[in-house]
């Protein structure tokens, strides 16, 4: 079938549309010099533009942690992390770089000492047996806040989680 035929444009809209709805996040890996990657996140799609580049795509309200490193020859010079969650057409969002339109910001932490802190406090959330993309919007919000403030985020808990669960069922 070729894209000629109206039924060849509608599948191009259809493809198109599917991918407007998704929130893209552009990653780049060059070794130890320009690292961009997910640490979390359930990906909808995944695009390959080059050897070292590639865009994934995430459905409206999925929760993701996008991760952006930089060095030189002398070392790190740029490090910060996301925790995002996807937006729906139409919602409001704020623009980050490589995020395209951009995302609702649960957590944003620079510098490297800090950015560990967040990984840490990732793998805590796996450790109580909780995926990080299930895990409650403002418990990443709370561990943002914390780490801003320079004090150690609350674990996150299987009763934390319970208790988001059933909040989240409350209101529908």
């Amino acid at each position: 079938m070729n894209n000629d035929s109206p039924s060849g444009a509608r599948e191009g809209c259809a493809l198109g549309s599917a991918r407007k709805q998704l929130t893209e996040v552009e990653l780049t890996w060059i070794e130890k010099k320009f690292e961009h990657w997910i640490r979390f996140g359930r990906i909808a799609q995944d695009r390959i533009i080059t050897r070292r580049t590639r865009v994934v795509g995430f459905r409206p309200g999925a929760i993701f942690t996008f991760v952006r490193w930089m060095a030189n020859d002398y070392g790190t010079i740029s490090s910060r992390i996301n925790v995002l969650r996807a937006v729906a057409p139409g919602e409001a969002y704020t623009t980050l770089p490589f995020v395209r339109p951009g995302g609702e910001i649960l957590l944003h932490i620079e510098g490297w000492p800090k950015v560990n802190e967040v990984l840490s406090a990732i793998d805590s959330v796996e450790a109580a047996d909780v995926d990080p993309c299930e895990a409650a919007p403002d418990h990443w919000r709370h561990v943002h806040n914390r780490i801003a403030a320079g004090q150690s985020p609350r674990p996150y808990t299987m009763e934390r989680h319970l208790a988001w669960l059933k909040r989240r069922e409350i209101e529908g």
